[in-house]
């Protein structure tokens, strides 16, 4: 239906246009995460509040 847009493309090509393009679009939501030391996942020791049970 669609010829007209399958066209051949190399996939290393494809994928670093894809990774400048995730980070072109990111930078600012990473240098806002570095800036305030905001780590998205739990590294090292759990925190542990109250009373909890071991």
């Amino acid at each position: 239906m669609f010829e007209f847009f399958d066209i051949p493309v190399y996939w290393p090509i494809l994928l670093c246009y894809f990774f400048a393009l995730f980070f072109m679009t990111m930078r600012r939501q990473i240098q806002h995460m570095i800036k305030y030391k905001y780590i998205p996942f739990d590294i090292g020791r759990k925190a542990r509040y109250g009373n909890a049970p071991r």
